[in-house]
């Protein structure tokens, strides 16, 4: 079973970019489809990003596409979301996710979630 770990958020000015990170312990990370979701403070959680077990297909949440680059590298059991062009509506905890089967992009599809990472994007 695949453990996840957030890391990379912090805060930064509108138009600015950060690259967040989702380390992965356990096995066969290779075997999961990975996303990315956000929520920010009295909403649901969304969805950002996701990406099959080798990184050939990724789709996007329309607020992001264009801005955001979702990646893995499987040998070094790593997930990526780099970020650009932020925006305050960004700013949310964001949340790396895993699912042993193909990209989804429904939050209850996930069964691993990290503990999220801060990102704060100021005006």
């Amino acid at each position: 079973q695949v453990q996840l770990v957030e890391s990379g958020g912090g805060l930064v000015q509108a138009g600015g970019s950060l690259r967040l990170s989702c380390a992965a312990s356990g096995r066969t990370f290779s075997r999961y489809a990975m996303g990315w979701f956000r929520q920010a403070p009295g909403k649901e959680r969304e969805f950002v990003a996701t990406i099959s077990m080798n990184g050939g297909a990724r789709y996007y949440a329309d607020s992001v596409k264009g801005r955001f680059t979702i990646s893995r590298d499987n040998a070094k059991s790593i997930m990526y979301l780099q970020m650009a062009s932020l925006k305050p509506e960004d700013t949310a905890v964001y949340y790396c996710a895993a699912r042993p089967a193909l990209t989804a992009t429904s939050a209850p599809s996930y069964d691993i979630w990290g503990q999220g990472t801060q990102v704060t994007v100021s005006s």
